[in-house]
């Protein structure tokens, strides 16, 4: 009998190995240059004095396109948002412009104007004039992906970002990396996808279109108001997001710069590297289409440190 358990302790030890040698070890490299950008960006916003969240409550299990969510969170996310700051920063006003630009519905074609256009080169000007974004731009010419003429790496950005392409079949062009990623599309289902931006979830809930839910996260590791990732859930024209994930109080040109790294550094569909940034231990997911992003988001996987003495690579 004890030979028996002995030998199960044996085959538990040896599965709980093979687990953890499956789990990915962290990108130092990218850690290192994403925390150089962390530094950078002077434009982030600082919890406590330029805004204030309340996580509230851990949100329940929810089924993809599912109408029925208990509520966990009685109040907004953002129970205040310095909003002269961000109309003050250029990025963050420039930023905000481009919001109103899109249609919401997949398989609804994108009509895009010359005002539209006129504001996506402002704002990519803007970005570009960044330490963030100069610092992402030296990195990238580093390794070869980008190129060091500046109207080329402009037009890389655009690409990446502004392109339309068909995200549902047999419809006009009626998506781009931009709108996913920061604005948030819903397609039949209903279905709601992207929307990992959180100045966008600030002025929606702001206008009553949000409603947040409550947090994500595991019992060892609640999120508290200073994390700058939270794992959410939230409803968006009363389409459910069971499970989402953002950065908070980054600035936009903090944002495209991390995700434009790990698109450029990778030629896979789907991509997922594990960072430490900050406190934080996070995967950054990034999937492509084509010469495009089909999507970015940061998924956190521990806060406050708790992840210290990760092994690395």
């Amino acid at each position: 009998m004890l030979a028996r358990f002995c030998g199960v302790l044996v085959l538990l030890a040896v599965f709980l190995t093979g687990l953890n040698a499956l789990r990915p070890a962290v990108n130092q490299e990218l850690s290192n240059i994403f925390n150089e950008l962390w530094r950078l960006d002077v434009n982030r916003m600082k919890p406590g004095i330029d805004y204030n969240v309340s996580v509230q409550g851990r949100a329940s299990f929810v089924s993809q396109g599912s109408h029925v969510v208990q509520d966990h969170a009685l109040q907004p996310l953002f129970s205040n948002v310095n909003e002269n700051r961000l109309k003050n920063i250029t990025t963050f006003a420039r930023f905000m412009k481009l919001l109103d630009n899109f249609e919401r519905y997949t398989g609804v074609t994108e009509q895009v104007t010359t005002e539209e256009l006129t504001e996506i080169n402002l704002f990519l000007d803007a970005v570009l004039e960044t330490e963030v974004m100069k610092r992402a731009h030296k990195y990238l010419v580093s390794k070869g992906q980008s190129s060091s003429n500046l109207r080329l790496f402009k037009s890389q950005l655009n690409l990446i970002w502004f392109h339309l392409y068909h995200r549902q079949r047999n419809t006009g062009l009626d998506s781009s990396g931009f709108e996913h990623v920061f604005v948030g599309e819903t397609r039949s289902g209903p279905e709601l996808i992207g929307f990992h931006n959180w100045i966008q979830f600030y002025l929606q809930e702001k206008n009553r279109h949000l409603d947040y839910k409550g947090y994500k996260a595991r019992e060892h590791d609640l999120p508290d108001r200073d994390d700058h990732i939270l794992n959410l859930q939230f409803s968006w024209h009363g389409v459910v997001k069971p499970v989402g994930s953002i950065f908070i109080g980054t600035s936009p040109e903090f944002e495209m710069a991390v995700f434009t790294i790990v698109f450029l550094m990778s030629r896979e569909r789907s991509t997922t590297v594990l960072v430490n940034i900050d406190q934080c231990q996070m995967e950054l997911v990034v999937v492509r289409r084509g010469h495009s992003l089909g999507t970015g988001y940061p998924k956190l996987l521990s806060s406050n440190s708790r992840h210290v003495g990760q092994r690395t690579h």
